[in-house]
């Protein structure tokens, strides 16, 4: 049986598990898919994904930072993998998913405590949402949030990439101004208050990260 190697060594989940689902759906036939991670959670996620897609799932540990996760991949999970399944294994940020949705960010950083930490949970967070197999109908920044809209965000080219594809982008004007940035803002639109209380109202659900 061929075997294929993915290399998520170095990298914060889920970009390991997306590797992994990616690298199965582009399988022509059965294959081993073996995944090299450096971090227990990204060895959970890795197995949750193969158990989600009905592979067979083999661990070794090679060193106390490095493990590799064996899919045994047969043409059921590959047909899995492209039907979508296991998308919940995808669990930095976990999202309801449908083009009703709409996310509110108020902050450059994801949850309360160490902001370096928070930088690279929102980074994880944004990256996760563009690897929806229905992304949102719109992603709302304001207060603290408008910077990740704005010239250097780590975030940038991902926000850029949900617009390509039909996401609405809004930043708060009053916000931008009140920063001074908006002349930094490089992706969607600077919109009012009435702008994003009306995406809001007419979002089926409304998530914020």
């Amino acid at each position: 049986m061929a075997k294929v190697i993915v290399d998520g060594m170095g990298k914060q989940c889920p970009i390991p598990v997306v590797m992994t689902k990616k690298q199965v759906e582009k399988l022509d036939g059965p294959a081993d898919v073996e995944v090299h991670v450096d971090n227990d959670t990204a060895v959970q996620n890795v197995t949750r994904l193969g158990n989600t897609l009905g592979a067979q799932v083999e661990t070794e540990k090679i060193s106390d930072s490095e493990f590799h996760i064996t899919l045994h991949v047969g043409q059921d999970a590959i047909d899995a993998a492209g039907a979508g399944k296991g998308q919940d294994a995808v669990e930095a940020c976990e999202v309801v998913s449908g083009r009703n949705v709409v996310y509110a960010f108020t902050s450059r950083y994801m949850g309360t405590g160490d902001d370096k930490l928070g930088e690279k949970l929102m980074k994880s967070c944004i990256y996760a949402i563009t690897q929806l197999d229905t992304l949102p109908k719109a992603m709302l920044f304001y207060n603290g949030g408008a910077f990740l809209t704005t010239e250097g965000s780590d975030v940038l080219e991902d926000l850029k990439k949900m617009e390509d594809e039909g996401v609405q982008i809004i930043t708060c004007g009053t916000c931008a101004d009140f920063y001074g940035i908006k002349d930094k803002v490089k992706v969607g639109i600077i919109g009012n208050m009435y702008d994003i209380v009306s995406t809001m109202n007419e979002a089926g659900h409304v998530v914020r990260p």
